[in-house]
């Protein structure tokens, strides 16, 4: 390999395009590359090699993608990903829609085929960036080897600039290959693109102060903070703000950690599944919304926001405002920096009034707390869900962090499980919700909060099935999560559905083998705990934080029982109209 540029002089070496690739990237400095190699992208494997960059191997290149979608979450970096040309390429497309989705930046290198022979039959070609573009901010195509650098850097910017998202860069095997010249001072990064929030920028001061004036007014307000918080890195002003004007916050599933869940300004998780946050809303006078699209969960299939009540709505994006709910006041900027120039427009005799209001969300909380015990604590046999994500909330370290795959997992864990610090301590992939994110995304997580902080992973048995491969991944790349593996032998959402709409015995196509996981990790040369009984889950959940040296499964055997399969207040009462979702 030739000499890599940026020591020293800045006289021109030559170099192959994907040598200067990898400097581009270790100027970035990027986290762990995900990825799976092939001929188009030989040469940027080996300058990883040389240069020491750390890439990890996985098993597929979806789960790979989802590693690097949880890796940017925790750490506010873009992720980084990359694939061969063609089946490469197209697995990704399904967690670069949970990025592009839920705003995450990622930098998703694929490789293209050689531009001689382009669509000429080459082996695995397809129309591939077309493909790609749908669940991408940006698809840039690599078409000079000395355009590498302007371009690298212009992924970067877009990945994180407004909201953040994921950006494909196409590498053609000759620009891969080939070779140019290039000086030293090509390869820079800028460092404002290396991080979220980047680019920030303020709301229109005319509006903060029409927001201010409704707020001044309210006498109930409250604030639905949705996953924008957290890629604003704002649960600081978040805090200030509602301690200041004394106003409840609810989250989405994806917001849970903007402020901490054991906050007594926290009303807990609203939409679809709410403790009391739901009921706040409905009497509420005022509803400040931040960084949340109001989409069908958080809104209850778009029935929960009363449309008379006044709503301010912070967003990043100004296209999203309006989109589903109509908005009395609409603030076009950064969560962080909205927050604070509403609380510095805001006179704090406002919230001072407002003490006994506040006063009453713990209250609220604490009954709440109380007649969720039978689910909490529950003694019965299997397991019940909720038993699993109580001694989960006392098991897990306050910087811990929970991962949770879509659909069931995310819906128990948005529900029951508690932050103990303000931040991003829950991450759930609600952007897309596809189930498999839950082992791949407890690596990632792992990955970027390093060996000092623990992440525990819950998924469900579909989940595991889906990527039990990246076991073997997470296990050579050191990563040593806990993942709990909810076992019902079923696709449990589904079922739970089926039997809502249908009624009991009328399942298709739903149910899964018996399958003891735990059995399975140890052949994956990783720690398996089988837990059975609920009393036996905090000493299982111990010895899985205690081992570092392998990722460790506790497989769950929870409840076969549809009707209590999911996390609602009256699961067996349940009742669905055909075509839609329990609310």
């Amino acid at each position: 390999m030739s000499e890599t540029a940026g020591a020293g002089s800045n006289a021109a070496r030559r170099m192959t395009g994907g040598e200067m690739l990898a400097s581009m990237l270790q100027a970035h400095h990027v986290g762990p590359i995900f990825g799976m190699g092939g001929f188009q992208l030989l040469p940027f494997y080996e300058a990883c090699r040389a240069l020491g960059l750390r890439h990890m191997l996985i098993n597929d290149e979806r789960c790979g993608a989802f590693a690097a979608d949880a890796y940017a979450r925790v750490t506010n970096r873009p992720g980084a990903v990359d694939a061969t040309l063609g089946p490469g390429a197209t697995n990704l497309v399904t967690a670069l829609a949970e990025s592009f989705n839920a705003g995450v930046p990622q930098v998703a290198i694929v490789g293209d085929s050689h531009r001689d022979h382009s669509w000429k039959n080459m082996t695995q070609e397809a129309r591939q960036l077309e493909v790609l573009r749908p669940v991408a901010k940006e698809v840039i195509r690599v078409e000079q080897t000395r355009r590498i650098p302007e371009l690298v850097r212009r992924a970067f910017a877009v990945a994180v600039s407004g909201r953040p998202g994921p950006v494909v860069l196409a590498v053609p095997e000759d620009v891969a290959h080939g070779e140019h010249e290039f000086s030293a001072d090509e390869v820079w990064a800028d460092p404002g693109t290396l991080a979220i929030p980047a680019r920030r920028a303020r709301p229109d001061p005319a509006a903060i102060d029409e927001a201010a004036r409704l707020i001044a007014a309210a006498k109930r307000p409250l604030l639905l903070v949705g996953g924008g918080i957290h890629l604003s890195a704002a649960s600081e002003p978040l805090r200030r703000f509602a301690e200041a004007q004394n106003i409840p916050v609810a989250h989405s599933i994806s917001g849970k950690g903007g402020i901490a869940c054991n906050h007594p300004l926290s009303a807990g998780l609203f939409g679809r599944y709410s403790r009391i946050a739901n009921d706040l809303v409905a009497a509420a006078d005022c509803l400040i919304v931040v960084g949340c699209k109001l989409g069908e969960i958080a809104t209850k299939r778009f029935s929960l926001i009363p449309p008379e009540v006044p709503l301010i709505h912070l967003e990043v994006m100004p296209e999203e405002i309006g989109r589903t709910t109509r908005a009395t006041v609409a603030l076009v900027g950064d969560a962080g920096l909205g927050l604070a120039d509403l609380e510095a427009a805001l006179d704090r005799r406002a919230g001072a009034a407002r003490a006994d209001y506040a006063a009453e969300i713990p209250a609220r909380m604490a009954a709440w707390l109380e007649g969720a015990r039978d689910r909490l604590h529950a003694t019965e046999r299997p397991i019940n869900v909720g038993r699993l994500l109580g001694e989960i909330n006392k098991a897990i370290p306050a910087d811990g962090v929970l991962v949770a795959d879509g659909g069931f997992a995310g819906h128990w864990g948005g529900l029951l499980f508690d932050t103990k610090a303000a931040g991003r301590h829950f991450v759930a992939d609600r952007g897309f919700a596809s189930i498999g994110y839950g082992l791949p995304g407890a690596m990632g997580a792992q990955l970027g909060i390093g060996p000092g902080r623990r992440a525990i992973g819950l998924t469900g048995d579909g989940g595991f099935n889906m990527s039990a491969g990246e076991l073997e991944t997470a296990r050579r790349a050191g990563a040593a999560f806990v993942l709990c593996v909810v076992n019902n032998a079923a696709s449990g959402y589904v079922k739970a559905l089926q039997h809502a709409v249908y009624g009991e015995g009328r399942y298709q196509s739903s149910d899964l083998s018996e399958v003891n996981y735990a059995e399975v990790a140890k052949a994956y040369g990783c720690l398996g705990i089988r837990v059975e009984d609920p009393e036996d889950l905090a000493g299982a959940l111990a010895a899985g934080l205690e081992n570092t040296d392998t990722p460790t499964l506790l497989d769950v055997v929870v409840t076969r029982d549809p009707a209590r399969m999911l996390p609602g207040v009256d699961n067996r009462t349940l009742r669905v109209e055909k075509g839609d979702r329990p609310v």
